[in-house]
């Protein structure tokens, strides 16, 4: 049941975010060129990243049995931002996100760059730690290197780069096209795979290392295909659409409360459809003004009550 009311509220929410935009769509060949051309598009782009954010933050928080896990606590969104800041200071014209550069760079090819390499210094770094807390640690103190030297390109690059940087840094799922669109889907597919392989080590990692140890689980194994997935999803995401928060930590405390499990069988593919559902709901705060919010801003004012319930709950 719990399924259904996720797909139909997935569906609702689409339908809702099509009607969303100064455009009104009343049949005329304008609003049909809108809403096939431009509308369609972002929501499904919104749909692949909400399920894709959800589907790395569930497997985080039972890998790092921390509830505030969430996809970009690796450093991978620091990455992709690097590379980010690094194509766009490369030249001084003004490029919107996924626009084109006169390197023939785009910044979201850039990005995704930058979130491939730090995926494999990521996995490169998982087979030596064996502490799931250490190599969490790591990850963040990854995370602030990347903003460090991000700064320092923000220091010193021209104004029309930073402009560039920041409009791909606000967040949009707005993109150049099916390119983006493929990428994310694909990138879903292979991460939904692998997080259904390793479903009953991460319902053992709820319990620690050790019990999963004892219970016959390959702990390392678990962890690092999850963190591969994990890692191959949230870079496909952030490279096209920015760096988006507050999805992968809300979306599995949501799903938990409503499903009352903690299996990953269960978990898994109806925390999908709340990060869905997540994302649509920013894409539609977004345009219900006459000018349209950055859509990471618009999910941070979803998300953070959440986490602030979270935390006092705690």
């Amino acid at each position: 049941m719990l399924f259904f009311l996720g797909a139909l509220l997935v569906v609702a929410l689409a339908a809702a975010d099509a009607f969303t935009g100064q455009v009104r769509l009343d049949g005329s060949e304008l609003s049909r060129t809108v809403l096939w051309h431009l509308r369609a598009p972002r929501i499904l782009v919104a749909i692949l990243a909400g399920a894709s954010l959800s589907l790395a933050g569930t497997q985080m928080q039972a890998l790092f049995r921390n509830p505030l896990a969430d996809p970009h606590i690796m450093g991978i969104s620091g990455g992709a931002g690097l590379g980010a800041a690094i194509a766009t200071a490369s030249t001084g014209t003004a490029v919107t996100a996924g626009g084109a550069l006169l390197s023939g760079i785009p910044v979201t090819a850039a990005a995704f760059a930058g979130a491939v390499l730090t995926t494999i210094l990521i996995i490169g770094i998982s087979s030596r730690i064996k502490s799931t807390t250490t190599l969490l640690v790591f990850g963040v103190m990854l995370g602030f290197i990347f903003s460090a030297i991000i700064s320092i390109i923000e220091y010193s690059t021209s104004e029309e780069s930073l402009k560039a940087f920041y409009g791909w840094s606000a967040g949009s799922f707005t993109t150049t096209g099916a390119t983006a669109q493929w990428t994310m889907a694909a990138a879903l597919a292979a991460g939904i795979c692998i997080a259904l392989a390793v479903s009953k080590g991460l319902d053992l990692s709820l319990f620690g290392e050790e019990y999963a140890s004892l219970a016959g689980n390959d702990t390392a194994l678990t962890r690092n295909l999850s963190l591969t997935g994990c890692c191959l999803v949230t870079g496909a995401v952030t490279a096209f659409c920015g760096p988006l928060g507050f999805v992968g930590i809300v979306a599995p405390h949501i799903t938990r409360a409503l499903a009352r499990t903690s299996r990953h069988s269960v978990i898994l593919p109806l925390c999908m459809l709340t990060g869905a559902a997540m994302s649509l709901c920013a894409d539609i705060l977004s345009h219900v003004w006459g000018t349209p919010l950055p859509v990471g801003s618009t999910m941070a004012l979803i998300g953070i009550p959440v986490v602030i319930f979270i935390l006092l709950k705690k």
